[in-house]
């Protein structure tokens, strides 16, 4: 089966890191302006999914939720969460580690698309 979402393993050390300090997180990237743009990292316990929000996967054990509005524009695109030099948004953890995290897509092949999980609504 091919995954919807992957890591480098700088945004795994920083989820690492960031879960030492506020323990469980999320990820949320709704695809709105500003810094919907980008994914928000948060704690578990702060987020409440909507029935809508798309589950795409794990990373180093923080779920990863996507708007539906967003998800249905990528939803033939592997997303790959990275952690950059840089400043993260101010609601996102990461904000004042010195790193950001982003996302990055590619079009899945014929093949990924053949063995694509199929995707997974959080109220469904």
């Amino acid at each position: 089966m091919t995954d919807r979402i992957s890591a480098t393993p700088s945004a795994i050390e920083l989820i690492q890191k960031l879960s030492a300090q506020y323990g469980p997180l999320i990820f949320m990237q709704s695809g709105g302006c500003c810094e919907g743009s980008g994914p928000l990292c948060m704690p578990a316990n702060e987020f409440r999914p909507s029935p809508s929000d798309v589950i795409l996967g794990e990373i180093a054990g923080a779920v990863f939720y996507m708007s539906d509005s967003h998800f249905s524009f990528s939803a033939n695109t592997h997303t790959t969460l990275d952690a950059v030099p840089g400043s993260g948004g101010s609601f996102s953890l990461e904000c004042g580690t010195g790193q950001a995290f982003i996302t990055k897509g590619r079009l899945y092949s014929d093949d990924e698309l053949n063995q694509l999980k199929p995707a997974v609504r959080y109220g469904y």
